[in-house]
């Protein structure tokens, strides 16, 4: 008995415990606690944060922006390409029948207006063509010098190439040799827009007067990167006499000179060792000392403006240098390929003149520079070239493209004729060809 009440007091203690843990689970949520709802914040101080934020955000970008620019133009620019600059064809001069010509031909009545408009459209030619053109300055790198327009040691260059990593620039040498000493020469660019960027001297060719300059591209402002050219090559084999022209550049001892006129003649050449080089000569006038580039009326480039061409005869006008005959030399330079040189000037020996004089048909030396690769291989004044490295030679034309063909610091056989006792005799040479940087 006592073990039956026993047990119901302990089922009804189950029971009550077991209810008591029901009612604790369907109000447990009024144990929970109630956090406190958060207040929103202050709208300008988080604006000011977003600021910082964007602020701090955009100087990292700028700042990775230039560091990894140098690498990122390397990778894009690639290798630099080669300079091609295409020859032209030679034409021959030829003499107008006078039997042909128009008599009394209609002359169109001109009015100042028409003269005023020509003038304009001149102008805007010589503008456009001035993108393609800069100076060339050398200095000791004083600051005073910089602004001195009038300096004399001061050339007119051309923008001949871009290689994607260098601005390629045409001049004359006598810049290379003016000015400071040697070992603290330096030179800068100043481009039509005004803006100036150091360069390098590349190479040289001291027997025609030529030099290759660069520039790093990163060096030159955006601004004129956007804006300058390269030159527009002409065709100056089919510059006739009469043809109006533009001459532009440092011609008159400073900068930015501009003149017009025209063509007065294209039969005579400029000399040079193992070559010749056609002139235009103009009736513009210009410095003993002044350099520039002569251009037609599309802006092509026609010849590069020398003051020393005949600067021995009594006035001086802007004479030019073909570009057609220095287009081959142009094109080894930008490529940094040296020019060779063997040091001879002669003249050709015609049919005419070969059965006139009894001699042998090729190239007659006139003369041998001194110290120059012929010279020491025992070339003389008189010999006839008739071969050069295997390649006929029948005149200047075909020895200068024979002497171009060949490698700076090669040997090679040169043949040709000696006049002795009983006539011509056979002659052979070994010269080792040279180069004049």
């Amino acid at each position: 008995m006592q073990d039956e009440q026993n047990r119901n007091g302990q089922e009804k203690q189950e029971e009550t415990q077991q209810v008591q843990e029901t009612q604790a689970e369907q109000f447990s949520f009024l144990q929970e606690k109630i956090k406190p709802e958060k207040k929103p914040e202050n709208g300008i101080s988080r604006i000011i944060q977003m600021a910082i934020l964007g602020l701090v955000f955009g100087l990292f970008a700028c700042g990775g922006f230039y560091a990894l620019r140098p690498l990122v133009m390397n990778i894009t620019q690639g290798e630099k390409g080669e300079v091609t600059i295409p020859e032209d064809e030679e034409q021959q001069e030829t003499e107008t029948d006078a039997e042909t010509e128009t008599v009394n031909p209609q002359i169109p009545v001109l009015t100042a207006e028409n003269y005023k408009e020509m003038m304009q459209s001149l102008y805007s030619i010589a503008r456009e063509a001035g993108k393609s053109l800069v100076s060339v300055q050398v200095s000791d790198g004083s600051e005073w010098m910089k602004d001195d327009k009038r300096n004399s040691e001061n050339v007119t260059g051309m923008i001949a190439a871009d290689n994607g990593w260098e601005i390629l620039i045409v001049a004359d040498n006598a810049v290379c040799t003016a000015g400071a000493e040697e070992e603290v020469r330096q030179w800068t660019v100043t481009f039509y827009d005004g803006n100036s960027c150091p360069a390098a001297l590349r190479l040289q060719d001291k027997n025609r007067g030529l030099a290759v300059f660069a520039v790093n591209r990163m060096s030159v402002p955006e601004n004129t990167l956007g804006n300058i050219k390269t030159v527009v090559w002409g065709n100056s084999n089919s510059a006739s006499r009469g043809e109006v022209v533009i001459a532009l550049g440092n011609m008159f001892g400073y900068d930015g000179g501009l003149g017009y006129g025209i063509i007065s003649s294209t039969k005579y050449d400029e000399l040079f060792a193992d070559a010749s080089c056609r002139v235009l000569a103009t009736d513009i006038a210009i410095s003993q000392s002044g350099s520039g580039v002569l251009v037609n009326q599309k802006g092509e480039v026609l010849g590069m403006i020398r003051g020393s061409i005949w600067s021995d005869t009594p006035g001086t006008t802007a004479n030019a240098l073909a570009i057609s005959d220095l287009k081959p030399i142009l094109e080894m330079l930008l490529n940094g390929e040296r020019v060779p040189y063997i040091g001879i000037q002669g003249t050709t020996v015609t049919d005419s003149i070969s059965a006139k004089q009894s001699l042998p048909r090729g190239m007659y030396v006139t003369q041998v520079r001194e110290d120059s690769p012929a010279m020491y291989a025992g070339i003389q004044n008189g010999d006839i070239i008739e071969q050069v490295d295997g390649t006929e030679v029948i005149g200047t034309a075909s020895y200068e493209k024979a002497v171009r063909n060949c490698n700076v610091g090669a040997q090679v056989k040169v043949k040709g004729k000696r006049r002795g006792n009983g006539g011509y005799v056979d002659v052979e040479f070994t010269v080792t060809v040279g180069t004049m940087e």
